[in-house]
């Protein structure tokens, strides 16, 4: 008797993606096809979205290393020019 009662009610959860699982068949082969297309073509670009955002990334901190040391030593040269 407790399996039953327990089965009788279902998760607002699980109604709600029962709604959606027939809103879908609802549409046309070709139209959930190029949903999935579509969503496989996003999941793929964003590897190469994430590895340039990297690279973009590391040759950024290689600049702004390179200006630091260029400040740094360029402002050293005109002092010791200045003191001649």
């Amino acid at each position: 008797m407790g399996k039953k009662d327990a089965c009788g009610t279902s998760v607002p959860v699980d109604q709600y993606r029962k709604q959606i699982g027939k809103q879908d068949y609802k549409k046309t082969k070709s139209a959930l096809k190029a949903t999935r297309l579509k969503a496989d073509a996003k999941k793929n670009s964003s590897g190469f979205r994430d590895a340039f955002l990297v690279i973009v990334a590391i040759l950024f901190f290689v600049f702004c290393v390179y200006a630091f040391f260029y400040l740094n030593l360029s402002t050293e040269m005109n002092l010791d020019v200045d003191e001649d």
